[in-house]
């Protein structure tokens, strides 16, 4: 998605969380595109911060708050001319008289204030609320146009410049010269389609992180994979976007790519004990293709058969009869004869309303996936003769 501003996703957040406690504080750092004729495509990134304080509240005060923090942060003063300063701005997004222009050295550079009622009605929204929306490039001594490869520290943006791009390319290291890989021969197709299978369930050839060994495959790969391989594809063209600060990835903890020539065995090898790699063959062997699918396998059995986590929840409901001459205990009955799959009905007692009137205030366990309390509503107020009403006393996620 292209956007021109970020305040649009914080407030689809805020409305999809309406229910957690206030105050709701949120933030983001991301890109918008902008027009711009100079550019060959007519638009360009610009990186921007962006946050909300939703709350009973406008909060006004906090979110100005929180500029006058990030300024003395980036160590930018509160005055005219060199710091920053902000004044009086009339935005249809803001409320009128509530909304104000961020300057710095002289630049409007976003706006605070609290939002307007029409544009909080919109996302479903019911209390007041407050946002700031910046650019930071003036801030980090380049433009979201260069390619960061890494989180640079606000604090440090300013000293530190960005390496130029040919001094990148100028550090990387030459490829391996070796195609011949755990996986098989990287210059051959099966060599690739068992790369491409090995990375369907998986970001990063070891762990859950870019490594050594994710490049020392990379490097085995004589040109870029094709469209048929799109798990290889999609893991290269990730890794290729490490290139800059391959030195700088951890060490692997395996050897994934093996040496040019293998050493030559002096002993006889027994039928059992297979060399998978000491083939001079461009393609890897059956035997080994053999060994390698089993091996797969093995490894696929053994993690099916690990338990999958059921969400489950603690509800606590009270079933409300219809007067005093109600039988609770034939209520009661009623209620626990509702059974379900993912359904455990737990302890239960009766308590006083009012008027000799008793409800009955029962406890269970549901799996999310299969029982919704709608669903559960439902099935015990079906008992028309006994229940008037059910209601949830509380829902706990477990």
């Amino acid at each position: 998605v292209a956007r021109t501003t970020l305040l649009p996703g914080l407030l689809k957040t805020v409305a999809a969380n309406r229910k957690m406690p206030l105050p709701l504080q949120l933030f983001e750092i991301s890109d918008v595109v902008l027009k711009d004729e100079s550019k060959d495509v007519g638009a360009r990134n610009c990186r921007r911060f962006c946050a909300i304080y939703y709350n009973k509240t406008p909060g006004f005060e906090v979110i100005h708050g929180l500029l006058d923090r990030t300024m003395q942060l980036l160590e930018v003063k509160a005055a005219r001319g060199e710091g920053y300063h902000i004044q009086a701005a009339d935005d249809s997004t803001f409320f009128p008289g509530r909304c104000a222009e961020i300057f710095v050295r002289g630049k409007s550079v976003g706006r605070l204030g609290v939002l307007h009622p029409d544009v909080i009605n919109r996302f479903e929204l019911t209390m007041p609320c407050s946002a700031l929306e910046m650019d930071i490039e003036p801030f980090l001594g380049h433009t979201a146009e260069t390619l960061l490869t890494h989180d640079v520290p606000m604090q440090e943006t300013i000293k530190h410049q960005f390496p130029a791009h040919s001094q990148s390319q100028a550090a990387l290291p030459s490829r391996t010269p070796t195609t011949k890989t755990v996986f098989g021969d990287m210059s051959s197709q099966a060599g690739l389609k068992a790369l491409n299978d090995f990375l369907a369930d998986r970001s990063y050839i070891e762990g859950f992180a870019a490594t050594q060994a994710d490049a020392a495959v990379f490097d085995a790969i004589p040109s870029p994979p094709s469209q048929a391989f799109c798990h290889l594809r999609r893991w290269y063209s990730h890794i290729k976007s490490f290139q800059t600060e391959r030195v700088r990835l951890p060490s692997a903890k395996t050897q994934f790519v093996l040496p040019p020539t293998p050493p030559a065995s002096t002993n006889n090898t027994s039928e059992d004990d297979i060399d998978l790699f000491a083939s001079d063959d461009e393609e890897e062997s059956t035997e080994a293709a053999r060994i390698r699918e089993q091996r797969l396998a093995e490894y696929v059995a053994k993690k099916s058969k690990k338990p999958a986590l059921v969400a489950k929840s603690s509800i606590l409901l009270d079933v409300k009869p219809w007067d005093d001459d109600t039988d609770m205990a034939k209520l009661e009955e009623c209620v626990r004869s509702v059974a379900m799959e993912g359904l455990l009905w737990g302890q239960s007692k009766l308590v006083p309303v009012g008027y000799g009137i008793k409800k009955l205030q029962i406890g269970c366990v549901v799996e999310d996936d299969k029982v919704g309390t709608d669903l559960l509503e439902g099935a015990i107020t079906a008992f028309e003769e006994y229940v008037q009403s059910v209601d949830v006393a509380a829902f706990n996620k477990i």
